[in-house]
């Protein structure tokens, strides 16, 4: 049972499983859209695939680095993503992608080592992992004007 441990957010969004996907795969697009508001990355390492590394600073509006490694463990096009993130805190993000009638239905399942390890991180990444679907939004649509 990994309830005590998990953060789950979902939300159908507007766009194709392959444009939600794309945007994962491409170190321009996930840069522009990962982490919560006013946030901005800078990626050493974007190596889209099973078994490849993400190592990337994610740059906090007050001037904070927070250095993230990562490792890409399932690549499914257009339907999963699952990453491992590698540095404190520990967890795995499973982020599934079904197609539906006006979009996407994003499920984004975030499972962290311990139960004491999420709840501390809960009220800071629940609301973030809500600002990242936002962020995407914006990033699909900007994508999606500039065609």
């Amino acid at each position: 049972m990994t309830d005590d441990r998990t953060l789950r957010t979902s939300r159908t969004l507007p766009f194709s499983p392959q444009e939600i996907y794309g945007a994962f795969a491409s170190p321009e697009l996930l840069a522009a859209w990962w982490g919560p508001e006013g946030f901005s990355n800078t990626f050493d390492i974007h190596d889209f695939r099973e078994g490849g590394r993400w190592k990337f600073i994610m740059h906090a509006p007050d001037g904070t680095e927070h250095h993230n490694e990562s490792k890409f463990e399932v690549l499914e096009p257009n339907s999963k993503i699952v990453i491992h993130h590698d540095c404190p805190p520990n967890f795995r993000l499973t982020v599934e992608l079904t197609p539906e009638a006006d979009g996407t239905h994003v499920t984004w399942n975030q499972v962290f080592e311990d139960a004491q390890t999420a709840q501390v991180v809960k009220e800071r990444a629940g609301p973030a992992n809500e600002q990242n679907l936002d962020r995407l939004t914006r990033v699909l649509e900007q994508a999606r004007n500039a065609e």
